[in-house]
């Protein structure tokens, strides 16, 4: 197994660089690729800053990206959460913070807007300070 960068990540979602692109594609069809959440979490925002891409589209693309037969997700539950919270309003990176925060009595932030959102589309314990 072969852990991928966020660049060759980006390069399979938006094919902007035909060479790199057909690399990347015989790397996921010799071999079994593990995609880590921080990679996820620097594919969201290149896609969104770079790429301009709006939410729906990339969250579309990440799911579709995670199900490859060659991808191996790391921490899979975690994720599938941080998607699902993501494409209900969530920052993709908070969604991620909090997916991953496992099972931490709850979550501190200053950031009340987070709170009132995360409280409202997860079961997350969420506390704004």
């Amino acid at each position: 197994m072969i852990a991928l960068d966020t660049n060759v990540v980006v390069r399979l979602l938006v094919n902007d660089d035909p060479g790199q692109t057909r690399r990347a594609r015989k790397l996921l069809e010799s071999r079994t690729a593990l995609l880590v959440p921080t990679v996820l979490l620097e594919t969201e925002w290149v896609l969104r800053g770079a790429y301009d891409i709006g939410r729906p589209a990339i969250a579309a693309s990440l799911r579709k990206f995670v199900g490859l037969p060659s991808i191996a997700l790391g921490n899979a539950e975690a994720v599938a959460h941080a998607l699902e919270w993501f494409e209900a309003g969530l920052d993709f990176a908070d969604a991620l913070h909090l997916a991953l925060a496992g099972d931490a009595e709850g979550f501190a932030t200053f950031d009340a807007r987070l709170a009132k959102r995360a409280r409202r589309i997860t079961a997350r314990d969420v506390t704004a300070l």
